[in-house]
């Protein structure tokens, strides 16, 4: 509860920078209201929403500036089929030393799904229907397993799904999991303004405010202690990843032995790409955006000259796809959230509905009426001395579930999982039915336990022959 001397204190400087219109019901609303509310505008930050109100009305209402092609080169990235031993050794070293440490990204819904709830509860495997949040605790397990370590696992939900998140969790025991090592805490949210700069108001008891963006979880790490977390445990690097993606390799020691000693490594930040399917792909782009620097240009900001760029062999240009999979140093983060938030806020015009006076209700707009700002993880890839990009195979790692139907959809997911997971077999000698466009013609699921790569199959007993149509959990 919010001392009686704090209150003047922010309602003094809401009125200081010209945003006190938000305080114009205060007096009407009941005591806890009146705290609740309170609290949240103790939680703005002023001086930050002033320099973006300022940089607003100094540059129009443009939005981003957008990419200048003249900048852009492909990002260099290590191949698939690159040696790796050497990498894969240190990698597994660092394991088993307990310097890693899995970070889940995870505050959506899964509205698109058609699903109540949030999207980590999703049913994502192709036989057993496990949810999103049981497949990654059950890679964490196989690999402490492995490796001898404890993973700890930080999982960002949003004020959203926050308490569901937690009830599944609980209801589900923890997935077998101590409790004390998994992390869970909300992303944070940043209040969104009208054209000409001033804060909203939802209701008259709270801002309108939206979350703060993937690149919101770096602040996040650092507000919720969960970054303080990991020093005391000696964490030394961070696995990013995307709750949708039910093939993320949670823990690659070959990626960690490259991010962390390779000569193209600064050991700050490494993501992994994927090759575009078609330049038409709607995923961010690897690019050498300048001075060696590497960053990711959304396919929305991608110029069509670029994006439709070929070489001499007729394959594109600008292929490395990203597939929000990343590994990030302990000290790089503390470094981006040391005094003022490194982080770039990157403005829309978005629909935000807000409190209308005169009508007393809250309004749903037609029309953009408002400014969101959101920040980027992949924008600290720039900042970083040098940044090394890891090609791995699509089937191997990337089968997200984002739409109800079509690409990236559960029934595209569940068809790469099986593809994954009967060439693994397939390279056992075990004869595997595929259809004529080459997919698997079976619903094939491979447990964590049983394999994490496909070279842990050698000892499993596997049948000879996998019949057109069948089911199969291993």
């Amino acid at each position: 509860m919010l001392s009686a001397e704090i209150e003047p204190r922010i309602t003094e400087a809401f009125h200081a920078h010209g945003q006190g219109q938000v305080l114009r019901h205060l007096a009407e609303l009941a005591p806890r209201q009146r705290q609740e509310f309170l609290a949240q505008l103790a939680e703005v930050d002023l001086a930050l929403m002033a320099k973006l109100v300022a940089e607003l009305k100094a540059q129009g209402h443009r939005g981003d500036a957008k990419v200048d092609p003249m900048t852009l080169a492909p990002a260099p990235y290590i191949a698939l089929g690159s040696r790796t031993a050497d990498a894969r050794a240190h990698g597994e070293s660092l394991l088993r030393e307990g310097k890693v440490a899995a970070f889940t990204v995870a505050g959506g819904q899964g509205t698109r799904l058609g699903w109540k709830g949030p999207k980590g509860t999703y049913p994502a495997t192709v036989v057993t229907g496990k949810p999103l949040f049981r497949v990654f605790a059950e890679q964490i397990a196989a690999a402490e397993k492995r490796y001898g370590c404890a993973i700890p696992w930080y999982i960002m939900t949003s004020p959203l799904n926050d308490a569901d998140t937690h009830a599944f969790f609980r209801d589900n025991n923890w997935f077998g999991r101590n409790p004390s090592d998994t992390f869970l805490f909300p992303q944070g949210t940043m209040p969104s303004i009208t054209f000409e700069g001033k804060l909203m108001l939802e209701h008259p008891s709270a801002l309108a405010v939206n979350p703060d963006g993937h690149g919101g979880a770096i602040r996040a790490l650092h507000h919720s202690g969960a970054l303080q977390d990991m020093l005391a445990r000696g964490i030394a690097h961070l696995s990013y990843f995307q709750v949708d993606n039910p093939l993320v390799r949670i823990v690659d020691p070959v990626f960690l032995g490259l991010h962390a000693r390779s000569a193209s490594s600064s050991g700050e930040m490494s993501s992994k790409m994927v090759a575009k399917r078609d330049a038409a792909e709607k995923v961010g782009v690897f690019c050498d955006v300048g001075g060696g620097k590497t960053g990711v240009v959304e396919y929305s900001d991608m110029p069509s000259q670029l994006t439709n760029a070929v070489d001499g062999q007729g394959a594109l240009r600008f292929n490395a796809g990203s597939v929000a999979i990343h590994l990030i140093s302990l000290s790089f983060l503390d470094r981006l959230t040391v005094g003022d938030f490194a982080l770039p806020f990157h403005r829309a015009k978005k629909k935000v509905p807000y409190w209308c006076s005169t009508q007393g209700k809250t309004i749903d707009p037609v029309e953009p009426n408002a400014i969101k700002f959101e920040a980027f993880v992949f924008d600290a890839l720039a900042l970083a001395s040098k940044s090394l990009v890891m090609e791995t195979a699509r089937i191997e790692e990337f089968a997200p579930i984002k739409n109800a139907s079509g690409d990236d959809s559960p029934a595209s997911s569940h068809q790469i999982q099986s593809n994954r997971n009967g060439a693994w077999l397939e390279r056992l000698g075990v004869k595997v039915p595929r259809r004529p466009n080459g997919d698997v013609n079976a619903r094939i699921e491979i447990l964590a336990q049983t394999a994490l790569e496909a070279d842990d199959l050698a000892d499993t007993d596997l049948p000879r022959e996998i019949e057109a149509g069948a089911e199969l959990v291993l």
